[in-house]
């Protein structure tokens, strides 16, 4: 059941419906979901009937009632609020629009209206469609309710209102418990209703569309409630755009957009995001008939050669694995199905046994005791109404049958989404097996649970690291704070003092380049100095494999035009691979970590990963073994293995940095950090930090 301070909003005993026609829809959605409270209608205007009895005003109702539902002009929904905040009522949804969406002026007041005159009351919107919780039959909604309360089912939260009711009207079988909208987020947000509903026994997963969250520190905490609670989460989540307007100083400021960082967020917390809807019905499906996977390994079986090498196919680019059959089994069911069937994962069965429904129960039987997190069956349908479908839903019943005697994760996958019937779904639903339409969004599911799984399994999650006093809730600024860019080899010294490798230097005047070129020893590298210098290399700054005296002069007094001092480093001649490591103070995430190929590549490829905190070792080193450019560190055309580990400890030097600089930290960037053979070190060639200019 529902507990905490939404308690009466969402299973309301009153309801108050304040408007005309769309409060009309609302009334009907409480019938249509057979509520059994007081409810109440409040129009100043309408006349009272033998069927229904209007109140003149909040202040005339004959209780404080629990919910209300407003669906009044814009600029009278204030003092309604007010009069539901005196009445000691529960909280309200705000259907009307016209609020800080328009994003006008008048908007914008009435939006602060709102918000002053609710006072502390919780309320959906503004700007949204309001709720169904089908569990407890209650429905501040102005539309069609479709569905039947359910034991148990999934929550479903929505920044649309369009886009729930496009889940509601699934054809999937996807068990719902609740559909919320959030509209505007002005006072209730999707981590709130995390947050509230992670303790709620009958849900067993939650479902989001979502185009910004509005706390992403709360939603984190909230996501990790839900975790604990057993109840992951499936998203879609639409605008792919930066959070805030800022300019790109970097090859990390521009690879660790808002979205990318959305995407590590859901990485790292077990969130599984979804690109379509469909995608996320099955998943949501998948997740409701047992939770997450363990794992990736995955066993299809299918009567046909074209089915299974289409799942084969369709699963490309994402993380499932196909191993082959362990020897018992392989054993077995070589025994069972003769020479005529090659044994392969996924398995084409063959159809010889397809009325044999004994030697079907032992492939199942022996398939689910395989050892793999899913067993998959691949089998479509044909409709009842047309054909004679009985010979394949025998299979279906001998595959659930084996399922319903083993531990193993079972799911039905129809290559099409029309051709598994109602009435299967339904039974596999309620005997644990997940009935999964689609092929390629049923693979997909079955991925992202993995992923959920190997997350859950690791039990990091993240710990975001904010400036101190930051409002996250807060609008992110349209502009980023003026800002100061340490020269390189202020940035170097500062690194170094935090750990990082760094060249032997001298900052010196050009004509006496030469001199402490002799010094450091040849080769050396020369570059441009001074902060006003943030990419050398795109004003010809630099001047590398100096070998000689008269080399050394020669770079300086081209340097010389463009700087009064060049720094002089010695030149690292043995790297393996060139790494970038980096650091981007995001206004929603805080800080996050980007490792990638360095040098060149950075632009070329774009080969990079980010890592939200806490940035530890291990997280670094899985980081890094997933990139492209761990061929390279690994040894590559006879080049000796990388020293990973003082690539890693740079890394976490780069971290230490930035958490000890939190409040002022827009950006660090060091490119390329030459990683040399094992045992020899990484050094960062470059550096490039911004701070925040203090008054």
């Amino acid at each position: 059941m529902i507990d905490g301070p939404l308690e009466r909003l969402l299973a309301p005993r009153s309801i108050a419906l304040c408007g005309g026609v769309w409060a009309d829809a609302a009334a009907a959605a409480c019938r249509a979901i057979g509520y059994r409270g007081e409810l109440w209608r409040v129009h100043p205007s309408r006349p009272s009937g033998d069927d229904v009895h209007y109140y003149r005003s909040i202040e005339e109702l004959p209780a404080s009632p629990d919910a209300a539902f407003i669906a009044a002009p814009a600029g009278e929904v204030p003092s309604l609020a007010a009069a539901l905040a005196a009445r000691g009522a529960a909280g309200f949804v705000c259907f009307a629009a016209g609020f800080s969406e328009t994003g006008a002026p008048e908007g914008l007041r009435l939006a602060r209206a709102l918000t002053t005159a609710a006072g502390p009351l919780p309320y959906f919107g503004p700007n949204c469609y309001g709720f169904i919780n089908f569990f407890d039959r209650a429905a501040l909604w102005p539309d069609q309710v479709v569905g039947a309360p359910p034991e148990r089912g999934v929550a479903l939260i929505c920044q649309s209102g369009t886009i729930a009711l496009d889940l509601l009207f699934n054809r999937r079988s996807l068990p719902i418990g609740y559909v919320l909208t959030v509209g505007n987020q002005a006072r209730i947000a999707v981590e709130d209703l995390v947050e509230a509903l992670a303790e709620d026994e009958r849900v067993t997963a939650f479902g989001l569309y979502v185009e910004g969250v509005k706390d992403m520190a709360r939603f984190a905490r909230a996501i990790d409630k839900a975790r604990w609670a057993g109840k992951p989460l499936a998203v879609v989540k639409a605008g792919r755009t930066e959070a805030a307007s800022r300019t790109v100083h970097s090859h990390t400021g521009s690879l660790a957009g808002s979205d990318a960082a959305f995407d590590t967020f859901c990485r790292q917390t077990g969130i599984a995001r979804c690109e379509t809807l469909a995608t996320l019905c099955e998943t949501l499906k998948l997740l409701h008939a047992g939770g997450p996977l363990r794992g990736p390994e995955v066993l299809l079986l299918g009567a046909s050669g074209g089915d299974t090498a289409m799942a084969a196919d369709g699963a490309r680019g994402l993380g499932l694995r196909f191993a082959p059959l362990a020897a018992q089994p392989a054993a077995e069911l070589a025994a069972l199905l003769t020479e005529r069937v090659t044994l392969s994962n996924p398995l084409d069965f063959h159809t010889h046994i397809w009325f044999d429904r004994p030697r079907l129960r032992s492939l199942f039987s022996i398939a689910q005791a395989a050892g793999y997190d899913a067993v998959g069956l691949l089998i479509d349908c044909p409709p009842a109404q047309e054909a004679d479908a009985a010979s394949y839903l025998a299979v279906i019943e001998e595959f659930e049958a084996a399922a319903r005697e083993s531990r193993s994760r079972a799911a039905l996958i129809s290559s099409l989404p029309e051709s598994l019937p109602a009435h299967v779904r339904a039974r596999c639903l309620r005997t644990g097996i997940a009935p999964l339409q689609g092929q390629r969004e049923a693979l997909e599911a079955l991925d992202l649970a993995a992923r959920i799984g190997e997350a859950w399994a690791r039990s990091t999650g993240v710990e975001l690291l904010l400036p101190r006093g930051s409002n996250p809730g807060a609008p992110h600024p349209s502009s980023e704070p003026a800002a100061r860019t340490l020269s390189e080899s202020e940035g170097k010294a500062a690194l170094a003092a935090c750990g990082v490798r760094v060249p032997v230097s001298r900052l010196v005047a050009p004509a006496d380049a030469a001199g402490a070129a002799a010094e450091i020893g040849y080769p050396v590298a020369i570059k441009v100095a001074g902060p006003a210098f943030e990419h050398k290399s795109d004003v010809g700054g630099v001047v590398l494999n100096v070998r000689t005296s008269a080399e050394a002069d020669a770079a300086a007094d081209r340097l010389s035009r463009l700087s009064d001092w060049v720094l002089v480093e010695q030149m690292v001649s043995d790297g393996v691979a060139e790494v970038l490591i980096g650091i981007r103070a995001d206004a929603q995430f805080g800080q996050l970590l980007v490792l990638g190929a360095g040098g060149v590549l950075a632009e070329l490829l774009a080969d990079t990963a980010i890592l939200l905190p806490p940035f530890t070792a291990e997280a670094i080193e899985r980081v890094i073994a997933g990139l492209a450019a761990a061929k390279l560190l690994g040894g590559y055309r006879g080049k000796p293995p990388a020293d990973v580990p003082a690539l890693v400890d740079a890394a976490l030097a780069c971290a230490r940095y930035a958490e000890d600089n939190l409040d002022t930290l827009l950006e660090l960037e060091l490119n390329p950090v030459i990683v040399r053979p094992a045992g020899c070190g990484a050094v960062a060639a470059d550096a490039l930090i911004r701070l925040i200019e203090e008054p």
